[in-house]
């Protein structure tokens, strides 16, 4: 006759302290990046809820310029992205030609994701001085100093805060003999629309405030 199989049970533990004064989990910051679609199909504007560029702008339009940033580089080193913009408080990304947005967009957001959380430095020592600051103006007189702060002051304050909310920036780069010379960045860079938007708004804004403009033109 088999005899009956008996387990021994210990008893439960007992607490030498209270439970809410034992070490609690660490607490894990949650971030939330948004996206937003552009008019350049091409490009994507992410926002990360916080400060990217706290005065002016960054545009890293290859490999070579990314070096100075850790967040571009890492974004460039995917393959598959030809251009990264710094605004204010959004990244744009600019996707190779014939790539899907649906199949880069979890890895450029698992990037910044790494990039916040680990609270890196945006840009390497040695290169802040590069940052925000526009190529030096070519094409203006002296003589035309009143008109260039007029056209200056209408890019400030009506066009760049407008293209910012799609994604990109327009600079100041010139004035000579009627025309104004704008750079594109960002999102406005290779945009199909960029065109339109620089002959159909831009250039009938700034000839309707400053007579003397004749034409804009993107460089």
């Amino acid at each position: 006759m088999e005899r009956p199989v008996t387990a021994q049970v210990s008893p439960a533990p007992r607490w030498s302290k209270p439970l809410a004064t034992l070490p609690q989990p660490p607490q894990i910051a949650t971030m939330l990046i948004e996206t937003e679609t552009t008019p350049n199909p091409a490009t994507l504007k992410f926002l990360p809820g916080e400060t990217v560029m706290a005065a002016g702008t960054r545009d890293f339009a290859s490999y070579e310029e990314a070096a100075a940033s850790p967040l571009a580089e890492a974004l460039f080193n995917l393959g598959d992205v030809v251009g990264v913009f710094y605004g204010r408080d959004f990244i744009s990304v600019t996707a190779a030609p014939g790539v899907e947005w649906g199949d880069l967009k979890p890895e450029v957001l698992g990037i910044m994701l790494d990039h916040f959380a680990s609270a890196a430095p945006l840009l390497r020592p040695g290169s802040a001085s590069d940052i925000a600051v526009p190529a030096e103006d070519f094409y203006d007189d002296p003589a035309d100093a009143e008109i260039v702060a007029q056209i200056r002051e209408l890019i400030d304050t009506r066009v760049r805060p407008a293209v910012a909310q799609d994604g990109g920036d327009i600079v100041y780069r010139g004035f000579d003999k009627g025309k104004v010379y704008l750079a594109m960045h960002g999102a406005c860079s290779g945009c199909p629309s960029s065109t339109a938007t620089l002959k159909q708004g831009i250039e009938q804004l700034l000839k309707h405030y400053v007579p003397e403009v004749t034409e804009v033109r993107a460089i």
